[in-house]
């Protein structure tokens, strides 16, 4: 599992956006400080960034809805971005995306940098083409993102329902990087909470180096999929 020491180590404060190369070997470590966060997630292949995390081909792949401990992120290209090696949230949203400007100021009210500076109302979209357009990318290279710390279920009538209280304080996840893996965060509300205010919870990022996956990994043998995309993406550095 990881080594203990961290090479990078810092707190994402509530409405910021982050990048960072993840490069294969080493891992991301997000923890909810508080409880109560969502830390919205783009993967790209950050030696291609043609190709990203593919949520259809993520889901089918591996029968599943949301993402835990097991779990693969698959790209578009049939290779492995990051696995999940560790989790003690236990659900993460695959299926809501993020905010954008237009639901943040509805549900938040208006706010501007002319006026609020660092405390304005930032909204998940637009944090990630700020961060992507320091690589180069724009709208066009957003895949869909992850939700970590936040659980939204379907009921019968297929209505998604955010389930209040999911992430607990010290709650943690960790993504092994199977590629080298643009990571862009943005720590911003969950599109679906109904809280009034604007209050993200910060969230703590450390990048750790991490043992390779061996033959009996339990990401790589969880699905026949994995299994696949796992060799087709260390074809790449063979």
């Amino acid at each position: 599992m990881d080594d203990e020491k961290a090479i990078l180590s810092e707190t994402l404060r509530g409405g910021a956006m982050w990048s960072w190369t993840l490069k294969r070997g080493t891992s991301l470590r997000l923890i909810d400080s508080e409880g109560g966060a969502n830390v919205s997630a783009l993967f790209l292949n950050a030696d291609a960034p043609l190709e990203r995390y593919n949520m259809p081909d993520t889901l089918k792949a591996q029968f599943i809805a949301y993402l835990s401990k097991g779990n693969a992120l698959h790209s578009d290209m049939g290779r492995i971005l990051v696995s999940i090696v560790e989790d003690t949230c236990g659900w993460h949203d695959t299926l809501c995306g993020p905010t954008d400007a237009r639901l943040t100021e509805a549900k938040y009210g208006a706010s501007s940098y002319q006026r609020h500076r660092n405390e304005r109302n930032r909204n998940g979209r637009d944090n990630f083409l700020v961060e992507l357009g320091k690589y180069g990318l724009g709208k066009k290279d957003m895949p869909v993102p992850i939700n970590f710390f936040s659980k939204v279920t379907v009921d019968e009538d297929g209505n998604l329902r955010w389930q209040p209280g999911h992430s607990r304080p010290g709650a943690m996840v960790v993504l092994r990087a199977e590629m080298n893996v643009l990571v862009v965060l943005s720590n911003t509300p969950h599109p679906l909470d109904p809280a009034s205010a604007y209050s993200p919870k910060p969230v703590r990022v450390e990048i750790r180096r991490i043992q390779a996956p061996g033959p009996d990994d339990a990401c790589r043998i969880s699905r026949p999929e994995n299994g696949r995309g796992f060799q087709n993406t260390e074809a790449q550095f063979v």
